[in-house]
């Protein structure tokens, strides 16, 4: 064995929940640790740590991001009452993407994993799709009312410069329900430049896509905002002969059906949330979709998009913790991993640890164009003879090839 890859700057390191942090443990075992003299300054976002430190563990995690500049994290539960009851706990916690999300200004982008033997559902598209999603704001920090009589319902601001202002959101002739969204000129701008950015780094076209027809104040500033912070990226896409392209959403979900794929698509928050699994999913699986959350000032935490796979830990547990039980796909988390070696060693000029995550990518390639894969993938594959293990094998079977990659 060749002496271990070494490291010089730290990865942040935040661990999660169920499923995924039973594979967590299994890929940094198998697939890292063997071959990189792996530095980390660990964080255990599992809700049991979560509901001991009150939460605090996760801000020190995003604030540890900012620091180091890279980090990786495993899936997390994002707790409900079911989740209040089953874990005990104080207070039902917020979203730790989102308080991380919020913390380093980040924008998502979420990029499809393929492969030849399995195809997308849209038979036209040929290059991934990667959805850049605007992480902060809109629905997901919405506040809300139920209203059970007659009443009027006004929408007030009141500046501190005494300025007041208000409008009539409705009459309610009897009982219904309201809602009051918010954004930020700031939030969006970061998620302007962090798109342009991103786009120039990966060779790629931005299609952006709100409503301002409909809404033409909200939406109608994240086209302004864009608009403005394109024009200081403009000569260089120009020289990378990319476009920045504006349209509808409705408009845009019709050219992205048609399209052959291969750019950014810019999509407010829940347009992202929604977007993002849609398009996974016509690419072939959830378990497929890389992940990472990118902030305006050039820091990176890279995750899974899907979440920690209750269902197979449940089943996990029930089988007295038999990991032959299950055959939960490991892509998304090994690629956040090597994600997250890769962009370290970019930041640190170190060429061994960007090629060991090229590596460890082809690995995993290797692995599937054998036809070994876990369970999900089997009735997607054509061309091949898949064979279905379970996670251990997979990651074992991905080992081997990786041993030979790095002879």
């Amino acid at each position: 064995m060749k002496e271990k890859i070494q490291m010089t700057t730290p990865l942040v390191e935040m661990d999660g929940d169920e499923m995924t942090r039973i594979l967590w443990k299994m890929i940094k075992d198998e697939l890292i640790l063997p071959f990189v003299d792996l530095k980390t300054e660990y964080y255990d976002l599992g809700l049991v740590k979560r509901d001991e430190t009150r939460d605090q563990i996760t801000i020190e995690s995003a604030e540890a991001t900012k620091k180091y500049g890279v980090a990786v994290k495993c899936a997390t539960i994002t707790p409900n009452a079911q989740r209040m009851t089953e874990y005990n706990l104080h207070e039902m916690w917020k979203s730790p993407n989102g308080t991380i999300r919020s913390i380093l200004d980040g924008t998502v982008f979420r990029t499809p994993i393929t492969i030849p033997s399995i195809k997308p559902a849209v038979k036209n598209w040929e290059l991934p799709i990667t959805i850049a999603r605007h992480a902060y704001g809109d629905v997901y920090k919405s506040v809300e009312l139920r209203v059970d009589e007659p009443g009027v319902a006004k929408l007030v601001f009141d500046g501190e410069s005494g300025k007041h202002e208000e409008v009539v959101i409705q009459n309610f002739k009897g009982a219904g329900v309201l809602q009051g969204m918010h954004n930020l000129d700031k939030s969006i701008r970061s998620f302007a430049h962090s798109c342009f950015k991103f786009a120039l780094d990966s060779h790629q076209d931005v299609w952006f896509s709100t409503k301002d027809t409909i809404s033409k104040k909200y939406d109608a500033q994240f086209k302004v905002i864009f608009e403005e912070v394109f024009e200081e990226y403009k000569a260089e896409f120009e020289k990378q002969g990319l476009e920045y392209f504006y349209t509808l959403i409705d408009d845009a979900v019709a050219r992205v059906i048609r399209s052959k794929g291969g750019y950014i698509w810019a999509c407010k928050n829940y347009d992202g949330d929604v977007m993002s699994d849609m398009v996974s999913t016509a690419f072939g699986s959830l378990a497929m979709m890389t992940s990472v959350l990118v902030s305006p000032d050039g820091n990176y935490e890279y995750e899974a998009a899907h979440g920690t796979v209750t269902r197979h830990y449940y089943r996990y547990l029930e089988n007295n913790k038999d990991i032959s039980v299950t055959s939960t796909n490991p892509m998304a988390t090994i690629f956040a991993w090597s994600g997250a070696l890769r962009k370290r060693g970019e930041k640190d000029g170190n060429q061994e640890l960007q090629n060991f995550g090229d590596q460890l990518e082809a690995a995993c390639f290797d692995t599937l164009n054998e036809g070994i894969c876990t369970k999900d993938l089997v009735n997607l594959m054509e061309g091949i003879t898949p064979k279905a293990v379970n996670s251990a094998e997979f990651i074992g079977a991905i080992r081997e090839r990786l041993e030979k990659r790095l002879g």
